[in-house]
Protein backbone atom coordinates (compact mmCIF):
# COMPACT_ATOMS: atom_id res chain seq x y z
CA UNK A 1 0.00 0.00 0.00
CA UNK A 2 1.07 3.36 -1.07
CA UNK A 3 2.17 5.69 1.69
CA UNK A 4 -0.96 7.73 0.11
CA UNK A 5 -3.46 4.60 0.39
CA UNK A 6 -2.19 4.28 3.86
CA UNK A 7 -2.57 7.74 5.42
CA UNK A 8 -5.92 8.65 3.60
CA UNK A 9 -7.19 4.96 4.82
CA UNK A 10 -6.09 5.52 8.56
CA UNK A 11 -7.89 9.01 8.77
CA UNK A 12 -10.77 7.32 7.41
CA UNK A 13 -10.80 4.01 9.61
CA UNK A 14 -10.31 5.92 13.07
CA UNK A 15 -12.63 9.46 11.84
CA UNK A 16 -15.07 8.44 14.17
CA UNK A 17 -12.34 8.85 16.79
CA UNK A 18 -10.91 12.04 16.60
CA UNK A 19 -13.99 13.61 16.02
CA UNK A 20 -14.65 12.37 19.76
CA UNK A 21 -11.50 13.85 20.83
CA UNK A 22 -11.99 16.95 18.97
CA UNK A 23 -15.86 17.40 20.82
CA UNK A 24 -14.64 16.77 24.12
CA UNK A 25 -11.98 19.67 24.19
CA UNK A 26 -14.51 21.83 22.17
CA UNK A 27 -16.79 21.00 25.38
CA UNK A 28 -14.15 22.24 27.79
CA UNK A 29 -12.81 25.41 26.37
CA UNK A 30 -9.81 27.11 28.89
CA UNK A 31 -7.78 29.76 28.50
CA UNK A 32 -4.20 30.31 28.24
CA UNK A 33 -2.17 28.06 30.65
CA UNK A 34 -5.30 26.63 32.29
CA UNK A 35 -6.06 24.11 30.01
CA UNK A 36 -6.25 21.47 33.00
CA UNK A 37 -8.79 18.85 31.99
CA UNK A 38 -7.94 19.50 27.94
CA UNK A 39 -4.39 18.60 28.31
CA UNK A 40 -5.12 15.97 31.14
CA UNK A 41 -7.28 14.50 28.25
CA UNK A 42 -5.19 14.89 25.29
CA UNK A 43 -1.55 13.44 27.12
CA UNK A 44 -4.34 10.63 28.60
CA UNK A 45 -4.96 9.64 24.72
CA UNK A 46 -1.14 9.51 23.46
CA UNK A 47 -0.54 7.26 26.71
CA UNK A 48 -3.48 5.17 24.91
CA UNK A 49 -2.34 5.20 21.84
CA UNK A 50 1.03 3.59 23.34
CA UNK A 51 3.16 7.06 23.35
CA UNK A 52 5.38 8.02 26.25
CA UNK A 53 4.32 11.03 27.84
CA UNK A 54 5.87 13.44 30.28
CA UNK A 55 3.46 16.08 31.56
CA UNK A 56 4.10 19.59 32.83
CA UNK A 57 7.14 20.06 30.98
CA UNK A 58 9.02 23.34 30.59
CA UNK A 59 7.65 24.32 34.26
CA UNK A 60 4.46 24.42 32.67
CA UNK A 61 1.66 22.07 33.91
CA UNK A 62 -0.81 22.14 31.23
CA UNK A 63 2.35 21.23 28.03
CA UNK A 64 3.26 18.01 27.58
CA UNK A 65 5.49 15.35 25.28
CA UNK A 66 4.32 12.31 23.99
CA UNK A 67 7.27 10.09 21.87
CA UNK A 68 6.99 7.21 20.18
CA UNK A 69 10.73 5.31 18.15
CA UNK A 70 14.21 5.98 18.88
CA UNK A 71 16.86 7.65 16.90
CA UNK A 72 16.52 10.49 14.07
CA UNK A 73 15.10 12.04 12.17
CA UNK A 74 12.63 13.12 14.92
CA UNK A 75 9.92 14.75 13.52
CA UNK A 76 7.56 16.96 15.42
CA UNK A 77 3.70 17.76 15.32
CA UNK A 78 2.81 20.65 17.12
CA UNK A 79 -0.77 20.66 19.01
CA UNK A 80 -2.73 23.70 20.98
CA UNK A 81 -5.92 23.40 22.72
CA UNK A 82 -6.45 26.54 24.17
CA UNK A 83 -9.61 28.57 23.98
CA UNK A 84 -10.81 32.35 23.95
CA UNK A 85 -12.53 34.61 26.73
CA UNK A 86 -15.98 35.78 25.97
CA UNK A 87 -16.10 33.67 22.51
CA UNK A 88 -18.83 30.85 23.89
CA UNK A 89 -21.71 29.96 21.53
CA UNK A 90 -23.62 26.87 20.42
CA UNK A 91 -22.05 25.54 17.75
CA UNK A 92 -24.06 24.39 14.67
CA UNK A 93 -25.54 27.80 14.83
CA UNK A 94 -26.15 30.61 12.04
CA UNK A 95 -26.98 32.72 14.67
CA UNK A 96 -24.96 34.22 17.78
CA UNK A 97 -26.14 32.19 21.02
CA UNK A 98 -24.27 32.32 24.10
CA UNK A 99 -23.69 29.04 26.01
CA UNK A 100 -22.96 29.68 30.12
CA UNK A 101 -19.66 29.63 29.99
CA UNK A 102 -17.94 32.83 28.20
CA UNK A 103 -14.98 30.72 27.19
CA UNK A 104 -15.12 29.01 23.34
CA UNK A 105 -12.65 27.98 20.68
CA UNK A 106 -12.40 31.15 18.48
CA UNK A 107 -9.57 30.27 16.71
CA UNK A 108 -10.09 26.42 16.40
CA UNK A 109 -7.55 24.91 18.17
CA UNK A 110 -9.92 21.96 19.80
CA UNK A 111 -9.05 21.09 15.82
CA UNK A 112 -5.80 21.85 15.63
CA UNK A 113 -4.71 20.17 18.80
CA UNK A 114 -6.45 16.98 17.60
CA UNK A 115 -5.77 17.21 14.04
CA UNK A 116 -1.90 17.10 15.02
CA UNK A 117 -2.30 14.09 17.39
CA UNK A 118 -4.28 12.28 14.80
CA UNK A 119 -0.96 13.02 12.18
CA UNK A 120 1.28 12.06 14.97
CA UNK A 121 -1.16 8.63 15.61
CA UNK A 122 -0.95 7.89 11.84
CA UNK A 123 2.54 8.01 11.48
CA UNK A 124 3.19 5.53 14.37
CA UNK A 125 0.86 3.16 12.92
CA UNK A 126 2.69 3.04 9.58
CA UNK A 127 6.75 3.42 11.66
CA UNK A 128 5.45 -0.01 13.88
CA UNK A 129 4.04 -2.01 10.67
CA UNK A 130 7.36 -1.25 8.53
CA UNK A 131 9.53 -1.11 11.22
CA UNK A 132 10.91 2.10 10.52
CA UNK A 133 13.69 3.83 12.34
CA UNK A 134 12.86 7.59 13.52
CA UNK A 135 11.05 9.05 16.37
CA UNK A 136 7.25 10.79 16.69
CA UNK A 137 7.10 13.84 18.76
CA UNK A 138 3.98 15.02 19.61
CA UNK A 139 4.00 18.50 21.33
CA UNK A 140 1.19 19.41 23.36
CA UNK A 141 1.25 23.37 23.45
CA UNK A 142 -0.81 25.76 25.65
CA UNK A 143 -1.02 29.42 26.16
CA UNK A 144 -1.20 29.92 22.23
CA UNK A 145 -3.56 33.05 22.45
CA UNK A 146 -1.79 35.60 24.18
CA UNK A 147 0.30 33.77 25.94
CA UNK A 148 3.30 32.33 23.59
CA UNK A 149 3.19 29.28 25.24
CA UNK A 150 5.92 27.47 22.60
CA UNK A 151 8.01 30.93 22.93
CA UNK A 152 8.25 29.40 26.95
CA UNK A 153 8.83 25.91 25.52
CA UNK A 154 11.62 26.44 23.45
CA UNK A 155 13.38 28.89 25.54
CA UNK A 156 13.22 26.14 28.58
CA UNK A 157 14.64 23.62 25.58
CA UNK A 158 11.62 21.80 25.37
CA UNK A 159 12.21 21.17 21.59
CA UNK A 160 15.45 20.20 21.88
CA UNK A 161 16.83 17.46 19.27
CA UNK A 162 13.52 17.68 17.16
CA UNK A 163 14.73 17.82 13.32
CA UNK A 164 11.48 19.38 12.38
CA UNK A 165 8.04 20.78 12.93
CA UNK A 166 4.67 20.48 11.35
CA UNK A 167 1.58 22.23 12.26
CA UNK A 168 -1.18 23.36 11.15
CA UNK A 169 -3.96 25.89 11.43
CA UNK A 170 -8.16 25.84 11.12
CA UNK A 171 -9.33 28.68 8.24
CA UNK A 172 -11.40 28.81 5.56
CA UNK A 173 -8.81 27.88 3.42
CA UNK A 174 -6.96 24.96 2.10
CA UNK A 175 -3.13 25.96 1.41
CA UNK A 176 0.35 26.11 2.88
CA UNK A 177 0.55 29.02 5.52
CA UNK A 178 3.53 30.20 3.79
CA UNK A 179 3.72 34.14 4.79
CA UNK A 180 5.76 35.03 7.69
CA UNK A 181 4.09 36.77 10.80
CA UNK A 182 4.76 39.83 13.17
CA UNK A 183 6.66 39.46 16.29
CA UNK A 184 5.38 40.87 19.30
CA UNK A 185 5.70 41.59 22.91
CA UNK A 186 2.77 42.02 25.60
CA UNK A 187 3.13 44.81 28.21
CA UNK A 188 1.25 45.36 31.50
CA UNK A 189 1.45 48.99 32.54
CA UNK A 190 0.21 49.85 35.93
CA UNK A 191 0.15 53.39 37.61
CA UNK A 192 0.22 54.31 41.11
CA UNK A 193 -1.43 57.53 42.30
CA UNK A 194 -2.95 59.12 45.76
CA UNK A 195 -6.56 58.23 46.47
CA UNK A 196 -8.85 61.17 47.52
CA UNK A 197 -12.30 62.75 47.66
CA UNK A 198 -13.12 63.46 44.24
CA UNK A 199 -15.28 66.76 45.65
CA UNK A 200 -13.84 67.56 49.03
CA UNK A 201 -10.28 67.40 48.24
CA UNK A 202 -9.45 66.44 44.55
CA UNK A 203 -6.28 68.92 45.00
CA UNK A 204 -4.77 66.61 46.99
CA UNK A 205 -5.45 63.45 44.80
CA UNK A 206 -3.28 61.74 41.70
CA UNK A 207 -5.60 59.92 39.02
CA UNK A 208 -4.04 56.65 37.96
CA UNK A 209 -6.98 56.30 35.90
CA UNK A 210 -6.17 59.98 34.49
CA UNK A 211 -2.45 58.30 33.53
CA UNK A 212 -3.89 55.31 31.75
CA UNK A 213 -6.24 57.69 29.82
CA UNK A 214 -3.45 59.81 28.95
CA UNK A 215 -0.94 56.83 27.62
CA UNK A 216 -3.83 55.93 25.51
CA UNK A 217 -4.05 59.07 23.81
CA UNK A 218 -0.27 59.55 23.53
CA UNK A 219 0.02 56.24 21.66
CA UNK A 220 -2.58 57.54 19.24
CA UNK A 221 -0.32 60.03 18.28
CA UNK A 222 2.41 57.42 17.66
CA UNK A 223 0.31 55.59 15.75
CA UNK A 224 1.00 58.00 12.92
CA UNK A 225 5.03 57.94 13.37
CA UNK A 226 5.73 53.94 13.34
CA UNK A 227 6.20 51.39 10.07
CA UNK A 228 3.04 51.25 8.24
CA UNK A 229 3.52 47.02 9.26
CA UNK A 230 3.61 47.89 13.00
CA UNK A 231 0.12 47.15 15.22
CA UNK A 232 -0.49 48.40 18.92
CA UNK A 233 -3.22 47.07 20.73
CA UNK A 234 -4.72 47.77 24.25
CA UNK A 235 -6.80 46.77 26.50
CA UNK A 236 -7.95 48.70 29.96
CA UNK A 237 -7.75 45.76 32.78
CA UNK A 238 -7.74 47.81 36.03
CA UNK A 239 -9.81 50.74 35.95
CA UNK A 240 -8.87 51.53 39.76
CA UNK A 241 -12.87 50.53 41.07
CA UNK A 242 -16.20 51.79 40.72
CA UNK A 243 -16.85 55.07 42.74
CA UNK A 244 -16.26 58.04 40.57
CA UNK A 245 -16.10 60.16 44.08
CA UNK A 246 -13.01 58.57 44.82
CA UNK A 247 -9.82 59.53 42.44
CA UNK A 248 -8.58 56.33 41.35
CA UNK A 249 -5.07 55.59 43.38
CA UNK A 250 -4.33 52.24 40.83
CA UNK A 251 -5.29 51.65 37.02
CA UNK A 252 -3.88 49.33 34.58
CA UNK A 253 -3.52 48.63 31.03
CA UNK A 254 -2.15 45.79 28.76
CA UNK A 255 -0.45 46.43 25.54
CA UNK A 256 0.29 44.38 22.89
CA UNK A 257 2.88 45.71 20.46
CA UNK A 258 3.96 43.90 17.01
CA UNK A 259 6.25 44.35 14.37
CA UNK A 260 7.73 42.32 11.54
CA UNK A 261 11.20 41.66 13.34
CA UNK A 262 11.63 41.57 16.91
CA UNK A 263 14.36 44.02 16.93
CA UNK A 264 11.82 46.50 15.89
CA UNK A 265 9.16 45.24 18.50
CA UNK A 266 11.81 46.40 20.98
CA UNK A 267 12.20 49.95 19.67
CA UNK A 268 8.53 50.39 19.78
CA UNK A 269 8.30 49.11 22.87
CA UNK A 270 10.80 51.66 24.07
CA UNK A 271 8.87 54.20 22.72
CA UNK A 272 5.34 53.36 23.99
CA UNK A 273 7.43 52.97 27.38
CA UNK A 274 8.54 56.86 26.70
CA UNK A 275 4.46 57.57 26.51
CA UNK A 276 3.87 55.88 29.27
CA UNK A 277 6.36 57.97 31.40
CA UNK A 278 5.02 60.95 29.73
CA UNK A 279 1.48 60.22 31.28
CA UNK A 280 2.93 59.46 34.38
CA UNK A 281 4.94 63.22 34.84
CA UNK A 282 1.81 64.72 33.72
CA UNK A 283 -0.27 63.23 36.44
CA UNK A 284 2.24 62.75 39.15
CA UNK A 285 2.09 58.96 39.27
CA UNK A 286 4.47 56.49 39.40
CA UNK A 287 4.46 53.94 35.96
CA UNK A 288 6.02 50.46 36.33
CA UNK A 289 5.95 47.41 33.68
CA UNK A 290 5.77 43.84 33.52
CA UNK A 291 6.37 41.87 30.28
CA UNK A 292 3.37 39.25 30.05
CA UNK A 293 4.90 37.60 26.82
CA UNK A 294 6.41 37.94 23.43
CA UNK A 295 6.97 35.88 20.66
CA UNK A 296 9.39 36.54 17.31
CA UNK A 297 8.29 36.26 13.63
CA UNK A 298 7.76 33.05 11.39
CA UNK A 299 10.21 31.85 9.28
CA UNK A 300 9.13 29.85 6.98
CA UNK A 301 11.43 26.86 5.33
CA UNK A 302 10.25 26.70 1.71
CA UNK A 303 11.69 22.73 0.97
CA UNK A 304 9.41 21.60 3.85
CA UNK A 305 6.31 23.44 2.42
CA UNK A 306 6.90 21.69 -0.69
CA UNK A 307 6.73 18.52 0.30
CA UNK A 308 3.81 19.65 2.36
CA UNK A 309 1.42 20.89 -0.02
CA UNK A 310 2.71 18.14 -2.39
CA UNK A 311 1.24 15.52 0.12
CA UNK A 312 -1.87 17.88 0.82
CA UNK A 313 -2.70 17.70 -2.93
CA UNK A 314 -2.15 13.64 -2.61
CA UNK A 315 -4.50 13.83 0.23
CA UNK A 316 -6.83 15.89 -1.74
CA UNK A 317 -10.38 17.71 -0.86
CA UNK A 318 -13.93 15.29 -0.41
CA UNK A 319 -16.69 17.22 -1.55
CA UNK A 320 -18.94 19.06 0.25
CA UNK A 321 -22.23 17.42 0.68
CA UNK A 322 -25.43 19.88 0.76
CA UNK A 323 -26.07 20.25 4.34
CA UNK A 324 -22.30 21.12 4.82
CA UNK A 325 -23.44 23.90 1.43
CA UNK A 326 -26.07 25.50 2.95
CA UNK A 327 -24.70 25.66 6.95
CA UNK A 328 -21.60 27.80 5.00
CA UNK A 329 -24.60 29.77 3.67
CA UNK A 330 -25.86 30.61 6.60
CA UNK A 331 -22.81 31.54 8.57
CA UNK A 332 -21.71 33.84 5.50
CA UNK A 333 -24.96 35.71 5.36
CA UNK A 334 -24.33 36.25 9.28
CA UNK A 335 -21.67 38.41 8.92
CA UNK A 336 -21.87 41.89 8.05
CA UNK A 337 -21.71 43.18 4.41
CA UNK A 338 -17.87 44.59 5.03
CA UNK A 339 -16.62 40.90 6.27
CA UNK A 340 -18.37 39.67 3.62
CA UNK A 341 -16.86 41.84 1.09
CA UNK A 342 -13.45 41.20 2.26
CA UNK A 343 -13.58 37.25 2.36
CA UNK A 344 -10.43 36.94 -0.36
CA UNK A 345 -8.87 38.97 2.89
CA UNK A 346 -8.57 36.24 5.73
CA UNK A 347 -8.10 33.36 3.28
CA UNK A 348 -4.95 35.66 1.89
CA UNK A 349 -3.46 35.65 5.45
CA UNK A 350 -3.98 31.33 5.30
CA UNK A 351 -1.54 31.41 2.09
CA UNK A 352 -4.35 31.10 -0.52
CA UNK A 353 -3.42 32.89 -3.92
CA UNK A 354 -6.08 33.64 -6.30
CA UNK A 355 -8.67 36.10 -7.11
CA UNK A 356 -11.92 33.95 -5.86
CA UNK A 357 -13.51 33.42 -8.95
CA UNK A 358 -13.69 29.71 -8.52
CA UNK A 359 -15.77 30.40 -5.54
CA UNK A 360 -18.36 32.02 -7.69
CA UNK A 361 -21.66 30.50 -6.35
CA UNK A 362 -20.04 28.74 -3.23
CA UNK A 363 -19.88 29.47 0.95
CA UNK A 364 -17.19 26.78 1.50
CA UNK A 365 -13.66 25.95 -0.17
CA UNK A 366 -13.80 22.99 -2.30
CA UNK A 367 -10.51 23.14 -4.13
CA UNK A 368 -6.35 23.75 -3.03
CA UNK A 369 -4.49 27.27 -3.03
CA UNK A 370 -1.32 26.82 -5.61
CA UNK A 371 1.69 27.27 -3.50
CA UNK A 372 3.43 30.73 -4.26
CA UNK A 373 6.42 32.38 -2.02
CA UNK A 374 4.55 35.55 -0.82
CA UNK A 375 6.12 39.05 -0.80
CA UNK A 376 3.69 40.20 2.05
CA UNK A 377 3.87 38.91 5.46
CA UNK A 378 0.64 38.06 7.66
CA UNK A 379 -0.22 40.82 10.18
CA UNK A 380 -1.13 38.44 13.07
CA UNK A 381 1.15 36.74 15.47
CA UNK A 382 2.11 33.44 16.43
CA UNK A 383 4.40 31.25 18.84
CA UNK A 384 4.53 28.82 15.98
CA UNK A 385 7.26 31.51 15.05
CA UNK A 386 9.84 30.36 18.02
CA UNK A 387 10.14 27.09 17.00
CA UNK A 388 10.78 28.17 13.16
CA UNK A 389 13.64 29.95 14.50
CA UNK A 390 15.25 26.79 16.05
CA UNK A 391 13.84 24.13 13.74
CA UNK A 392 12.84 23.65 9.75
CA UNK A 393 9.18 24.05 10.19
CA UNK A 394 6.26 24.31 7.84
CA UNK A 395 2.48 25.03 8.57
CA UNK A 396 -0.53 24.44 6.32
CA UNK A 397 -4.39 25.27 6.65
CA UNK A 398 -7.46 23.52 5.25
CA UNK A 399 -10.51 24.71 4.69
CA UNK A 400 -12.93 24.05 8.01
CA UNK A 401 -14.78 27.05 8.14
CA UNK A 402 -17.48 29.19 5.54
CA UNK A 403 -15.59 31.26 3.01
CA UNK A 404 -14.44 34.85 4.76
CA UNK A 405 -15.40 33.38 8.37
CA UNK A 406 -13.10 35.33 10.32
CA UNK A 407 -11.02 34.02 13.39
CA UNK A 408 -12.18 35.16 17.02
CA UNK A 409 -15.38 35.12 15.95
CA UNK A 410 -18.80 33.52 17.05
CA UNK A 411 -19.31 32.46 13.65
CA UNK A 412 -15.94 30.78 13.83
CA UNK A 413 -16.49 29.54 17.13
CA UNK A 414 -19.90 27.59 15.94
CA UNK A 415 -18.36 25.78 13.07
CA UNK A 416 -15.70 24.24 15.60
CA UNK A 417 -17.17 20.48 15.40
CA UNK A 418 -19.03 20.86 12.45
CA UNK A 419 -19.02 17.96 9.92
CA UNK A 420 -16.72 19.75 7.25
CA UNK A 421 -14.08 21.64 10.00
CA UNK A 422 -13.61 17.59 11.01
CA UNK A 423 -12.96 16.69 7.73
CA UNK A 424 -10.68 19.50 7.21
CA UNK A 425 -8.98 18.50 10.36
CA UNK A 426 -8.67 15.23 9.26
CA UNK A 427 -7.46 15.87 6.28
CA UNK A 428 -4.58 18.36 8.18
CA UNK A 429 -4.01 15.22 10.10
CA UNK A 430 -3.39 13.24 6.61
CA UNK A 431 -0.88 15.55 4.47
CA UNK A 432 0.95 16.25 7.68
CA UNK A 433 1.29 12.58 8.56
CA UNK A 434 1.99 11.91 4.74
CA UNK A 435 5.02 14.49 4.56
CA UNK A 436 6.81 13.07 7.81
CA UNK A 437 6.02 9.67 6.19
CA UNK A 438 8.15 10.52 3.46
CA UNK A 439 10.85 12.07 5.14
CA UNK A 440 11.06 9.12 7.46
CA UNK A 441 11.21 6.58 4.14
CA UNK A 442 13.54 8.74 2.05
CA UNK A 443 16.10 10.64 4.98
CA UNK A 444 17.89 12.27 1.49
CA UNK A 445 14.37 14.64 1.75
CA UNK A 446 16.30 16.36 4.58
CA UNK A 447 19.14 17.38 3.09
CA UNK A 448 17.72 20.83 1.39
CA UNK A 449 15.54 21.30 4.21
CA UNK A 450 18.18 21.47 6.70
CA UNK A 451 20.45 23.33 4.51
CA UNK A 452 18.32 25.85 3.99
CA UNK A 453 17.56 26.29 7.65
CA UNK A 454 21.26 26.32 8.40
CA UNK A 455 21.63 29.51 5.90
CA UNK A 456 19.37 31.18 7.25
CA UNK A 457 20.07 30.70 11.22
CA UNK A 458 23.84 31.32 10.31
CA UNK A 459 22.92 34.82 9.58
CA UNK A 460 20.52 34.93 11.81
CA UNK A 461 20.92 33.43 15.37
CA UNK A 462 17.97 32.96 17.22
CA UNK A 463 17.52 35.36 20.95
CA UNK A 464 14.52 34.23 22.74
CA UNK A 465 12.19 37.25 23.27
CA UNK A 466 10.86 36.50 26.68
CA UNK A 467 13.35 37.60 29.37
CA UNK A 468 14.11 34.76 31.92
CA UNK A 469 12.53 35.84 34.94
CA UNK A 470 8.75 36.10 33.14
CA UNK A 471 6.81 33.05 33.80
CA UNK A 472 4.20 31.31 32.12
CA UNK A 473 0.88 32.87 33.46
CA UNK A 474 -2.33 32.53 33.26
CA UNK A 475 -5.56 34.90 32.18
CA UNK A 476 -6.82 34.51 35.87
CA UNK A 477 -3.58 35.71 37.41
Amino acid sequence: MSLQAFTKEYMAQHAAYFEEVSRFIFHHPETRFEEYESAKYLADQCEAHGFIVERGVGGIETAFTATYGEGHPVIGFLGEFDALPELSQEPGSTEEKRWDRHIGHGCGHNLLGTGAFAAACAAKAYMEAHDLPGTVKFFGCPGEEGGSGKTFMVREGVFDGTDLALTWHPSPSNSIMSVSTLANIQVFYRFKGVPSHAANSPHLGRSALDAVELMNSGVQYLREHMPDQARIHYAITNTGGFAPNVVQANAEVLYLIRDVTTERVMALFERVNKVAQGAALMTETDVTFEIDKACSNYIPNRALERILYDSLTEIGIEPPTEDEKRYAQGIFESMSEAEQKDYLGVMKGFGYVGDGSEFAGKYVSDSISPYEIPTEILTASTDVSDVSWIMPTAQLSTSTSALGTPLHTWQMTSQGISSNAHKGMLRAGASMALTALKIFENTDLLAPIRDEFTAFSQENPYTCPIPEDVKPSPLSK
